[in-house]
């Protein structure tokens, strides 16, 4: 199965790619509103309903690393319909849930199902299509990966409102359901490469020794890595500076975050108008150019102006317009020499981007300072992606220069 004889239509791919890219990020932001209800209607503090937040996220980030191997083991339709049921399963349990220990176990198993949404995405693409093909349907699914996450807490919100916080758990079942529905019934068994040999500690060690060591996967993982885990770090800061320092009210921050969701979603449009007529790879530079102008600017408008929604909102802007320039190649790019452990090498990338993430949040955590974290570790971390790629990819061209002996 691959670029000449796909099982499923560009068009079925990336639908059923960004339903199952989306899971994850919107059960996450769906909740979010319902953060300060639950801490009221189960008589806790907020700093224990943040742990149901910190659960879910582990168990996201852990899980990355098996659920892709078991699809290279056993396929990818059969996993991701276990993983999906474990969703749904998780989510009445939250639903119900009558004190805060089941809501953590609940939020924690969440995660883990969760989970097998990012790995399977990347890996259904990779099985089928390569090169610009390729680029155009992670294009795509990059698009649904900020579209889902930027109306989600807005729909959590109304539905708090008018309902209350069980309902939001309602919303995560009814999508769990439907994209359930729509994997049974549309997405067709595309691993060719399947085999329980996957599932062996020795070659588990060896597939991800293999990709670690390989410069053409880790280059650009790590611009993923650094580039879109940032994107998960802010969400930990801009509330802090936006609220505290900038002076916005809880709904002005959630129309705010518009901007930079907004930002996300016109960069993968003209990506996606651009990749019509030129290769993705060709729109690699000018997106690191641009996340290094963006860190540029984030540094200059923390340490020299006063916090403004414009100081500190059109960084981010052009941080998130120029992220969407670097995706499509860079998850190409490293898929593109593994078809037979597409779903481990998609897993080791789900891994490194919400790693990222969370050592970012827990770095700036540890600073103290917002501002200070903004113009440090939110700032330094996409440089730091684009630095590993330059460094790396220029070691793989000397290595290939080299004559064998």
């Amino acid at each position: 199965m691959n670029a000449d004889h796909p099982v499923m239509s560009a068009r079925r791919t990336s639908l059923l790619g960004a339903g199952l890219v989306a899971i994850g990020p919107v059960s996450m932001a769906l909740y979010t509103p319902a953060m300060p209800a639950l801490a009221e209607a189960f008589g806790t503090t907020d700093s224990v309903i943040k742990l149901t937040l910190t659960a879910y996220f582990v168990g996201f980030a852990v899980t990355q690393l098996i659920c892709g191997p078991l699809t290279d083991a056993f396929g990818r339709k059969p996993v991701t319909l276990a993983f999906l049921s474990l969703y749904l399963l998780s989510s009445v349990m939250a639903t119900f849930a009558p004190d805060i220990t089941w809501m953590l176990i609940a939020r924690t198993l969440q995660g883990v199902g969760a989970a097998v949404g990012i790995a399977v995405s990347r890996a259904i693409v990779r099985d089928q299509f390569t090169g610009q093909n390729s680029a155009r349907i992670m294009n795509t699914i990059a698009m649904m990966l900020a579209l889902g996450p930027a109306i989600s807490p807005t729909i959590g919100g109304f539905v708090l409102e008018f309902f209350g916080w069980r309902e939001v758990f309602w919303c995560m079942i009814v999508y769990g359901v439907v994209l359930m529905a729509a994997v049974a019934l549309y997405q067709r068994e595309s691993n060719a490469f399947k085999g329980r040999h996957h599932l062996n500690p020795r070659q588990l060690g060896i597939n991800y020794a293999t990709l670690l060591r390989d410069r053409r996967f880790l280059a650009p993982s790590l611009l993923v890595g650094f580039s879109l885990g940032n994107l998960y770090a802010l969400t930990t800061v801009l509330p802090f500076i936006l609220i505290y320092e900038v002076g916005l009210s809880p709904s002005q921050f959630g129309l705010t975050m518009m901007l930079q969701s907004g930002s996300f979603i016109c960069g993968t449009i003209v990506t996606g108008r651009v990749l019509k007529r030129t290769d993705a790879i060709h729109l690699l530079p000018y997106g690191m150019a641009g996340l290094v102008a963006a860190s540029s600017a984030m540094v200059g408008s923390m340490v020299l102006l006063s916090p403004t929604l414009l100081s500190v909102m059109v960084p981010v802007m052009m941080f998130a317009f120029s992220l969407a320039f670097v995706l499509p190649a860079s998850f190409t790019q490293a898929m593109q020499g593994f078809p037979q452990i597409a779903g481990a090498a998609s897993s080791v990338m789900g891994f490194l981007q919400f790693g990222g993430g969370i050592v970012g949040s827990l770095i700036v955590a540890a600073l103290g300072d917002p501002l200070l974290g903004m113009a440090t570790v939110i700032a330094g971390m996409p440089v730091a992606g684009v630095a590993a790629y330059l460094l790396l990819t220029r070691g793989a061209k000397k290595t290939e220069a080299q004559p064998a002996e």
